[in-house]
């Protein structure tokens, strides 16, 4: 069964998606152009260097509109609850429907989220349990882009030949300091707080807690032993293959696990 399109109506959601595909699109346009393709042309850099660049690339806006279309976790009207978790569960003072305990009402999307972590303007939905992981894909590839954008253009003036250009009319070329001063900036803008989030969302997950939680320091009323790191990682991919983590052409199978955690210690 293929996953179920979630699209949010947002505004300022669609600004913000709209600013991170502007930067994209930028890069994926004026690199290439600029760098990538000269130099390819001059024997300076290889074809696995331009492959790698536009796989980076893929693997990038693929994980942004997986994340943005996903289905967090939102639950139905009137869910099943299983008999054996009927004690996990919580009636949501705002939209008084029956969640399981780690849920959290998103007053923007007007529904309630399981294990919801936060949600985010920038993909225009929630980061709940069932795009949990696109949301980490989408950090990852983000941050693999940016760093190889920023050595490209290191390279570029401080290690590569001089290019010998012979199209000096093109725009590309006549501008070629100033696209790159502005590309610069903007990857060391999304370089910085990329970095930094995916570190919070990597530290959440190693202590299986949620932003939510953090933030309304209610993880100590959580009454659930410590997982192992590799059991938190495989629930949130939903396989416990280690490479498909990384793969955002897939679909997601959740991991028949409780809500609640009382196997190990």
């Amino acid at each position: 069964m293929g996953q179920r399109i979630h699209f949010v109506v947002d505004p300022q959601g669609w600004c913000c998606m709209g600013l991170i595909i502007f930067v994209w699109l930028y890069n994926t346009i004026f690199i290439p152009k600029v760098i990538l393709f000269p130099h390819y042309e001059e024997g300076n850099i290889s074809v696995v260097a331009v492959f790698c660049y536009y796989f980076c690339s893929l693997f990038c806006i693929a994980s942004l509109f997986r994340a943005s279309v996903a289905d967090p976790g939102e639950l139905p009207e009137n869910p099943k609850i299983p008999v054996t978790e009927r004690e996990y569960w919580e009636l949501c003072n705002k939209c008084n429907m029956m969640r399981p305990k780690r849920s959290h009402h998103c007053s923007r999307c007007g529904h309630c989220v399981r294990r919801m972590d936060h949600h985010c303007p920038w993909i225009n939905n929630c980061v709940g349990e069932d795009n949990h992981w696109l949301f980490l894909q989408l950090c990852f590839y983000t941050q693999i882009l940016s760093s190889y954008t920023l050595i490209l253009e290191f390279c570029h003036y401080y290690y590569f030949l001089p290019l010998k250009k012979e199209d000096w009319d093109a725009f590309a070329f006549r501008h070629e300091l100033a696209l790159l001063r502005i590309s610069a900036f903007m990857g060391l803008i999304i370089l910085g707080g990329i970095s930094r989030l995916f570190y919070t969302q990597l530290m959440g997950i190693f202590t299986d807690t949620t932003s939510i939680e953090k933030m309304s320091n209610c993880c100590e009323d959580i009454s659930r032993p410590r997982k192992p790191w590799q059991q938190t990682f495989s629930e949130v991919f939903g396989t416990h293959w280690k490479i498909l983590w990384f793969i955002p052409f897939r679909q997601r199978q959740p991991l028949r696990v409780p809500y609640h955690f009382a196997n190990h210690v």
